[in-house]
């Protein structure tokens, strides 16, 4: 049971245990240690100690092994104590680490296990520069290497791996760079014609950069540097302008360096100063010339310009060390400017000259035209190369006009010439300080035509007379010709002296027209034609005649056509009775016209004339009639009275007079003939026989026709029927209407009813015309209906008679009286009957007293009342009457009783042995009447029932035994119903009487 504390320690060595105890209480005799490894049961070293050892070694261990370590120790009496221990030696580091970069974002990290056992591995990845840490990872025992990846390029990298075994570890580290990333997007550019700015991405990978610039030209280092890392850009200073560079960029981290992209760039080049472009020697030649400026360049580029817009005509490309080139074989006239582009690489600087000239050329095909105008010339020519033109226009070699016109303008026109003139023009070239010789040319003006050229024929119908006035200088003669202007065929020629006005021309056709041109002739031109026209005067026609087609709104013209020539014939057609007229023109071939849509029945009249051109020969008047039309809208009407009828029309225009015969229709016999002049549309005819069927016919005149109207047929008015009456028939559901007929005629009657108070259409019923009354059923019980009676005859209809009737109200049905358990109270009630009524009356009767006691007056609409303060015990009757206006409908009678009223103040005596005397008295009237019943008290055994009429106040009970108590009881009764007593007990003549 001693302690001994046993530990274990390895002090860093991964081979060996150091195995310590503390001593027992009393001191141990010697020690003996055996260690093997766990689980195992297997003994794998042994030893042992002496008295005061407390410690012990175990060697050549495997690192990284669990051991069991039994400690036993020898006590005195040879006892022993043993203590068991479990320890671990600590794990063996990894051998030959290595890291590495394999790309700019990883490190791959390699080992060779160390000697013994290990749990497992644990790599921390620092980075150095910013000492954080960066992955953390634990690793299986047999892995040996492991691939860093997403790290920083060209950045340093410290690793420590961990060996672990249990709790203790064996560490070891390792240093190295990633590789570095290689910047991108590389770029040169000139910033002036002696900087180049150097500008990249993706720096950051990379600890150091290093730029190097070479002169390409002279394949020299022209200028080198080292730069840490973020650095994006950079400016080359003091450079040659137009010079080809190159720049190489490469990358360092640690042990590596990449090599980066490379670029090449040209300064800008200088451009050229001094530029000029002046004439040479040669014509059509222009030499430019500049001063050649510093630098380096590959070649010149010469543009030679041509006009105003300096647009490229000629290039010409010479060596960077020349200072001038001539241009040969120009245009002449021609405005030229000359650029000089110094080229170096893709670069260019340029410089401009100004503008110099070449000698102009005259223009070609020179024209001068008087287009026909007497006062104007136009000159034109074709465009010539310069800026612009001089003119010169000349009569008789004295200058009369000079121009200066600007390049593109190629014609020019002389205003305010004489008529009839030679003129002479020159133009030239002018271009900057240089002008060409002169083109000329001479041409007339054209001469004036004739004015005031009239043609007329002075009422002649087959000669024309022209005239004008003469012009005023450059005529030398006019010449004519006359045409027929609808055929344009030649007629005849003309020519007079310039001193001739006028001129007749004979033998032509009537009415034709004709159209004369003349001309003034002067030089080798003759003016504008003047024309002039006219009609021959024409004749008129002949054989002009009006007649009747028979048709009421049309006349027919007929007429001959004389000699000569017509452009149409206008006819006009009027009427003295209208002021509106008819015109019409019909072609020169026709010879007939019918007019249409006339006014009937009027007289008209027909004049045809002649047109040709603007002059008119008329013929002599016709004339003739039209047919009149018949009547439209004949209407017959009733007139103001029932004996009058009133008939009116539409006149269709036309027509003298009407004649107006009225027949009656069923004999067809005219009874009377009125005439009335044109223009009244309606007549009343008067005294005729109300509500009877007429025929009117009215015939129409114009001149010799006639023509009758379509036959109207009209009613005169119906009287209205007499007398009357409107009665109810008992059905109640009836009403009986009679009347008495009116004088006249009527083909029936007809009759309306509405009922009162309703918005429903009104119920119709005709009658024959012989009828005088008739009986209208189906009606609404007790409803008043407003009758309205008319007389028929055709369409018309009498003044109407009215009146107001009404049917008889229905009763009251299952009627009934009730008694509702109450002395003095009945309850009446009844079902609504059909159709209407003003009110009810409710009659109550005493079938006691044999008496009505009260009336009452219910709404229409009321189903029930309830009677109060009745007299107890008493019979009742009830009826109920329905009631419109005077008419009245009643109900069955119904009877009941009130409940009786019990009888007071019961006493009994014993007036003997054998009899007892029954007394009592009653509240108001009584009942109807009593019943005495009587027991033995004892056995409960009746012993008498007596019915008692209604005045009854005593009774007596005979046949009793002596000295035996009974009980009595008397009760009221009233039709169904009864009311008793309490039971009063009482003995025969030996026993007082006891309430019970």
């Amino acid at each position: 049971g001693t302690l001994l504390n046993v530990s274990v320690s390895d002090h860093d060595r991964s081979d060996s245990l150091l195995v310590s105890w503390d001593e027992p209480e009393g001191g141990g005799r010697g020690y003996f240690l055996a260690l093997s490894p766990l689980g195992s049961g297997m003994l794998l070293q042994n030893g042992s100690a002496g008295p005061n050892t407390t410690s012990f070694w175990f060697h050549g261990l495997t690192p990284g092994t669990r051991y069991e370590i039994e400690v036993t120790a020898t006590l005195a009496c040879m006892d022993t104590t043993s203590q068991t221990i479990t320890a671990q030696t600590s794990p063996s580091p990894v051998r030959n680490l290595t890291l590495s970069s394999s790309s700019p974002s990883s490190l791959r990290a390699a080992w060779a296990h160390g000697h013994g056992r290990r749990d497992g591995y644990s790599l921390a990845l620092w980075h150095s520069h910013s000492q954080s840490l960066v992955r953390n990872v634990s690793l299986l025992p047999s892995t040996s290497t492991f691939l860093f990846e997403g790290l920083l390029a060209g950045s340093e990298y410290a690793l420590k791996i961990s060996t672990l075994a249990g709790p203790s570890q064996a560490s070891i580290s390792a240093h190295q760079w990633t590789a570095p990333s290689i910047p991108t997007q590389l770029r040169l550019s000139p910033g002036s014609s002696t900087t180049l700015i150097a500008s990249w991405a993706g720096a950051a990978g990379a600890a150091w950069l290093h730029l190097e610039l070479h002169n390409l030209l002279t394949q020299k280092v022209s200028m080198s540097l080292s730069a840490r890392r973020g650095l994006s850009s950079y400016t080359f200073q003091h450079l040659h302008p137009g010079t080809h560079y190159w720049l190489g960029l490469s990358a360092t981290a640690g042990p590596y360096t990449a090599l980066g992209p490379n670029a090449t760039a040209w300064t800008y080049p200088l451009s050229p100063d001094n530029v000029t472009l002046s004439s040479a020697e040669e014509q059509n030649s222009l030499e430019a010339r500049w001063s050649v400026p510093g630098g380096h360049r590959d070649f010149y580029l010469v543009t030679l310009q041509e006009g105003e817009d300096s647009a490229p005509t000629r290039n010409i490309s010479v060596g960077g060390d020349n200072d001038h080139v001539t241009f040969h074989g120009l245009s002449p006239g021609q405005q030229y400017s000359v650029q000089v582009v110094v080229v170096a690489g893709p670069y260019r600087a340029s410089a401009q000259s100004t503008a110099a000239w070449t000698e102009p050329q005259a223009p070609s095909g020179v024209s001068l035209s008087s287009q026909g105008s007497p006062h104007s010339l136009l000159a034109s020519w074709e465009e010539a190369t310069g800026e612009g033109y001089l003119l010169l226009l000349s009569l008789a070699e004295h200058p009369v006009k000079n121009s200066s016109l600007p390049r593109g303008v190629t014609s020019f026109t002389y205003e305010g010439l004489h008529p009839g003139t030679l003129y002479s023009f020159e133009v030239s070239t002018v271009a900057g300080p240089y002008t060409s010789s002169p083109r000329r040319i001479s041409n007339w003006t054209y001469p004036l035509p004739p004015e005031q050229l009239t043609l007329s024929n002075g009422g002649h119908s087959t000669s024309l007379q022209a005239s004008w006035r003469a012009v005023s200088s450059g005529s030398t003669g006019y010449t004519g010709t006359l045409w027929e202007t609808k055929s344009q065929e030649q007629v005849r020629n003309v020519t007079v002296g310039s001193d001739w006005t006028n001129v007749t021309l004979e033998n032509l056709v009537p009415g034709r027209q004709y159209t004369l041109e003349m001309a003034a002739m002067a030089g080798p031109y003759r003016s504008p034609v003047r024309s002039a026209t006219d009609w021959t005067y024409p004749l008129a026609p002949s054989g002009v005649t009006l007649t009747n087609s028979r048709c009421p709104m049309g006349l027919s013209a007929f007429w001959d056509k004389a000699a000569g020539d017509v452009d149409q014939f206008h006819l006009q057609l009027y009427s003295k009775s209208h002021a509106a007229q008819r015109n019409t023109s019909v072609g020169p071939n026709t010879h007939n016209f019918t007019f249409l849509g006339l006014s009937p029945g009027t007289q008209y009249f027909l004049r045809v004339t002649v047109l040709a051109g603007p002059y008119r020969s008329s013929s002599h008047f016709a004339t003739e009639w039209t047919y009149p039309l018949s009547l439209a809208n004949v209407s017959v009407q009733p007139g103001r009275e029932p004996q009058e009828l009133h008939v009116s029309w539409v006149e269709s225009g036309g027509g003298r007079d009407h004649l107006v015969q009225l027949s009656v229709a069923e004999s067809l016999s005219i009874i009377r003939n009125v005439s009335v002049p044109r223009g009244v549309t309606q007549l009343d005819l008067e005294g005729l026989v109300p509500g009877s069927r007429y025929r009117v016919e009215i015939i129409s005149q114009a001149g010799p026709h006639r023509i009758s109207s379509q036959t109207a047929i009209g009613y005169t008015v119906p009287l209205p029927p007499r007398s009357l009456s409107a009665s109810p028939v008992s059905t109640a559901q009836a009403l009986a209407v009679h009347w008495e007929a009116a004088p006249g005629h009527r083909d029936g009657y007809l009759l309306s009813l509405l009922q009162e108070g309703s918005s429903a259409q009104p119920r119709n019923l005709e009658a024959g015309k012989d009828s005088t009354n008739i009986t209208v059923s189906q009606l609404e019980p007790g409803t008043c209906y407003l009758v309205r009676i008319w007389a028929v005859a055709g369409p018309y209809r009498s003044l109407p008679e009215n009146i107001t009737g009404c049917t008889v109200p229905a009763a009251p049905t299952n009627l009934s009286l009730t008694n509702p358990g109450s002395s003095s109270e009945l309850y009446t009630s009844w079902n609504e009957p059909p159709g209407r009524r003003d009110h009810y009356h409710v009659t109550l009767y005493s079938l006691s007293t044999q008496s009505r006691i009260q009336v009452q007056t219910l709404s229409p609409d009321a189903l029930n009342i309830t009677w109060t303060q009745l007299e107890a015990g008493s019979k009742f009757a009830v009826q109920v009457t329905a009631v419109k206006g005077s008419l009245k409908a009643s109900s069955i009678n119904v009877t009941q009783w009130t409940y009786p009223l019990a009888p007071v103040n019961l006493t009994l005596s014993s007036p003997s042995g054998s009899a007892l005397v029954v007394s009592w008295a009653v509240l108001g009237r009584g009942a109807e009447g009593f019943v005495v019943d009587a027991r033995d008290t004892a056995s409960g055994t009746p012993v008498g029932h007596t019915l008692l009429g209604g005045h009854a106040r005593s009774h007596i009970l005979r046949s009793l035994s002596p000295g035996t108590r009974y009980s009595v009881a008397v009760r009221a009764t009233a039709g169904p119903f009864h009311a008793s007593t309490p039971s009063l007990t009482h003995c025969t003549r030996e026993c007082d009487a006891l309430p019970a």
